[in-house]
């Protein structure tokens, strides 16, 4: 895995995206700033779904829910994915060899996995929740979680 993000920091650094990220002292901050906004929106939005779906108000509907946050959350994730690559790009090469930061990665990978299978579920089950997808929606939170903490952590690490 260290081999692959490697092989990224060193094509961010090839396309001039790495130099742009530590060359300006406004670049990094705003990257960082719209990192946090983007993962509030991401976590607001689906967290909201999810809890809703582990049994919280209950006197919501689901599936209004379902479609006015998950727009959002994809919008969170889309802020994330942009800043982030901005964040890494900037320290690409030390982040390759974080066990942190490789951590932060398959949680990711875990949690877009665990949404897509959510996704598939749903569709099947016509927009009704089951105990399968109460189980998923808790393992959304726990993954996002997750990813959150493997975040904060990579400083300390």
């Amino acid at each position: 895995m260290e081999a692959a993000i490697g092989a990224a920091a060193a094509w961010l650094d090839a396309i001039g995206l790495s130099g742009w990220a530590r060359g300006s002292g406004q670049v990094y901050p705003i990257a960082n700033v719209l990192h946090l906004l983007g993962l509030v929106i991401l976590v607001g939005g689906i967290g909201v779904v999810d809890l809703r779906l582990a049994g919280l108000w209950r006197a919501l509907l689901v599936e209004p829910l379902a479609r006015a946050l998950t727009p959002v959350a994809v919008a969170g994730l889309a802020i994330m994915v942009a800043s982030g690559t901005v964040l890494f790009a900037a320290d690409g090469e030390a982040l390759a060899a974080s066990a942190m930061f490789q951590r932060k990665l398959v949680l990711i990978a875990l949690a877009a996995a665990n949404a897509l299978f959510f996704r598939w579920r749903w569709r099947r089950l016509g927009g009704r929740p089951d105990a399968l997808a109460r189980g998923l929606a808790i393992t959304s939170i726990g993954l996002w979680l997750g990813v959150v903490y493997a975040g904060r952590m990579i400083a300390y690490s």
